[in-house]
C-alpha cells in the first residue's frame, strides 16, 4: 500500500516527507519502546508510535523505516523533523489513538 493512501485511510497530516508519499508499504509495527521497535521491527516498513522525541527518528533510521505515523495527534518538534529530513523518513500525524490505527491499517491489509 502506499503511504499516501496510508495518509488518506488514518485521516492524518504530513509533517515530512511529501516526496516519500509514492513509497510502498507492507507492514506496520507499533510501540512506545523504541528497544522493542530494533528487536522486532522490520525494514521498509511504518512504525506507529505516540512517542515523541529524537530516539523515534533514530531508531527508524537503523531499521530502514519508510514512514513514522505519530497518534493522538502528537507534534515532533523542529529537531525531530530536519533529523527525519536527514534520513528521508516521512512523518505523519494522525488524531487516531494507536489501536484504532494499527486496527484501520490491519483491514487495509498491512500486516
Amino acid at each position: 500500500m502506499l503511504i499516501e493512501s496510508i495518509k488518506s485511510l488514518l485521516g492524518a497530516e504530513t509533517l515530512f516527507g511529501e516526496d516519500f508519499l509514492g513509497k510502498e508499504v507492507y507492514t506496520a509495527f507499533s510501540s512506545d519502546m523504541m528497544s522493542d521497535v530494533l528487536a522486532h521491527g522490520m525494514n521498509h516498513s511504518i512504525l506507529v508510535t505516540s512517542l515523541c522525541n529524537p530516539q523515534v527518528i533514530r531508531t527508524a533510521d537503523m531499521l530502514d523505516i519508510a514512514c513514522i505515523i505519530f497518534v493522538r495527534n502528537k507534534q515532533p518538534d523542529e529537531l525531530m523533523l530536519n533529523l527525519a529530513s536527514e534520513k528521508d523518513i516521512a512523518i505523519l500525524r494522525t488524531k487516531n489513538k494507536m489501536f484504532t490505527t494499527c486496527g484501520l491499517l490491519y483491514v487495509a491489509g498491512i500486516r
